[in-house]
């Protein structure tokens, strides 16, 4: 048949391109390829990301993903704050520590960055200069142009923002970038929101076991004291605080006294006194409300002196207990400068931590109050048996002896009768003298050195046109007997009475501080100094009360003007 030899003729092909045709394929499937390889990162990345449990690793570990999955050579997390308008946190890579020191303080969120928080949808530039938000990098910071912005959703709360630049080989994001970018966030907001979750959690627990330890402190009889340092010691260390500060209500005064500081400057807080109107822990205290501060160290309601939050930034003062059970103090907490401020839940944790722990306080006090009046149930007992008993029997003893001693004739034993006699009166006094004792009251907690001494300066603040700061150390109202304390105040009343005349001061500290053997009262003032002429009448009366108690009064100048007083007298041995 024609066409079917080996003669017959060949069919001719359309003429391809076959090296083409391979270099498309080959590209097609190096593309195939590559789309298989980044969903298989992603993939990876994904359950990386959802592995973490720490909240600041799973940050961490979220930026350093999307700079990989997207080829970028710079990556940064910006966290909103409170405010929803700001950053309050933000986590890079790309830049060395060199760099980031030298550029300064981190982004707030204006410009490209705050045109993502203002419109939280994804943001893809080839030049960040060209956009109108642009307005220039800050000194030292590397040159961008290439730019992706995603937000971060948690539960449908914008949590932060992916900023990512520069992509690696002078190329731009394209739209693959920004979906891998977007399915990257959707993973990276349940990841957040575990991690918080979890961090909630082990919070509580830790909160839990504080509270347990000290209401297990209080049950077991140690002392008050003991109980406010845990307060404060966990206090600080759950809340990630450079300073923990917890101070009580001085009865009948309006103030608040410094009994516990833990950690940074904590001595320079110890024995203050604190009015309760104008200051974050007399608002607490007042308000039955927490009272926070952005910058401690700047805040108005805060007292200039003495200086003591210096390097401290944000702070909360929450009260111990609640409005309707009392309040029995409050706890203040501050951070380091720079560190994030107190977030509503954490505030809020932290209260119902002292609100539990004053409820520890409260069964602690009403079980020492059933062992007092137990006690004193038990005195009246022994002092009724004492006088209905003993003393009649002694009585009875006595007037035997006195009408047996008319019968005895020998002049040495009658005398001796005469002297047991005696000895039984002397005896029934002693004996009344302890029943008086058993029954007696002590004295109310106004009578108190602490208590008068805040008596003073509140009488003395009107006068002054300012309020002094107070701060008392030691056992003041243990150690100091009655008729030295009233010297004390004499001399302190002096003291300011004189400021406040002839000083022209607008500032005065006062400490007064025993440690058992003496008690030192110093008086300084910021104003022109004591004159060498003039009359001297209050100085003299302070000084001699201080030699007649056998101490001594010392007036020096401080070095930056004004006039310093320290009165001090050595204590009477127990």
């Amino acid at each position: 048949m024609e066409g079917h030899g080996p003669e017959a003729p060949r069919v001719r092909l359309p003429q391809l391109n076959l090296d083409e045709l391979l270099e498309e394929l080959q590209a097609r499937i190096n593309a195939a390829r590559g789309t298989q390889e980044r969903v298989h990162r992603l993939l990876e990345a994904v359950l990386s990301v959802g592995r973490e449990l720490d909240l600041e690793q799973a940050l961490r570990s979220i930026v350093e993903t999307a700079a990989v999955l997207v080829d970028a050579e710079y990556a940064a997390l910006g966290v909103i704050g409170p405010d929803g308008s700001s950053l309050s946190a933000f986590h890079t890579v790309g830049m060395t520590e060199e760099q980031i020191t030298r550029i300064g303080h981190y982004p707030e969120g204006h410009g490209i960055l705050g045109e993502v928080i203002r419109n939280p949808e994804p943001l893809r530039l080839e030049k960040i200069s060209r956009h109108s938000a642009s307005y220039g990098y800050p000194a030292h910071h590397p040159p961008m142009n290439s730019f992706l912005g995603v937000p971060i959703r948690v539960r449908d709360q914008v949590f932060g923002n992916l900023y990512l630049t520069e992509k690696r080989g002078g190329v731009q994001f394209d739209e693959e970038d920004e979906s891998v970018l977007c399915t990257l966030a959707v993973a990276a907001g349940v990841a957040i929101d575990n991690a918080r979750l979890y961090e909630e959690s082990r919070l509580r627990e830790r909160w839990l076991w504080a509270n347990a330890e000290i209401s297990h402190s209080l049950m077991s009889a140690s002392a008050p004291a003991e109980a406010l340092r845990l307060i404060a010691e966990r206090a600080r260390e759950i809340t990630g605080s450079a300073l923990a500060v917890v101070a009580r209500p001085m009865e009948g005064t309006g103030s608040l006294t410094v009994e516990i500081a833990v950690g940074i400057d904590a001595d320079a807080h110890r024995g203050l006194v604190l009015p309760l109107s104008g200051t974050l822990m007399g608002l607490a205290f007042s308000s039955a409300a927490p009272v926070a501060s952005d910058d401690v160290n700047h805040d108005e309601r805060v007292s200039p002196e003495p200086p003591r939050f210096q390097g401290l930034g944000p702070a909360v003062a929450v009260p111990i207990g609640t409005g309707s059970g009392g309040i029995r103090g409050v706890v203040l907490v501050a951070r380091d400068a720079g560190r994030p401020v107190f977030s509503g839940t954490e505030t809020e944790t932290l209260r119902g931590f002292a609100a539990q722990a004053a409820i520890a306080m409260e069964l602690a006090e009403r079980r020492k109050d059933a062992e007092r009046i137990a006690v004193l149930q038990d005195r009246d007992r022994i002092a009724r048996d004492l006088h209905d008993l003993a003393i009649q029997r002694l009585f009875a003893t006595g007037m035997t002896l006195q009408s047996a001693g008319r019968f005895i004739e020998h002049p040495e034993a009658a005398e001796r009768v005469v002297r047991a006699v005696d000895d039984l009166d002397e005896t029934i006094k002693i004996i009344r003298s302890a029943i008086f004792g058993l029954r007696a009251r002590a004295g109310g907690a106004d009578d108190g050195l602490r208590a008068r001494v805040v008596h003073v300066v509140g009488q003395q603040s009107p006068v002054l046109g300012f309020a002094p700061s107070v701060r008392m150390e030691g056992l003041v109202d243990t150690d100091v007997p009655r008729e030295v304390a009233d010297h004390v105040v004499a001399v302190l009343s002096e003291a300011l009475t004189n400021i406040a005349r002839h000083a022209h001061a607008d500032r005065t500290q006062i400490v007064l501080a025993t440690d058992g053997h003496d008690v030192r009262l110093t008086v300084a003032d910021n104003g022109v100094g004591i004159p060498s002429e003039g009359r001297r009448s209050g100085l003299r009366n302070m000084a001699e009360r201080a030699e007649q108690l056998g101490g001594q009064l010392v007036v020096s100048t401080p070095e930056g003007g004004g006039a310093a007083l320290e009165w001090w007298v050595p204590l009477p041995a127990a």
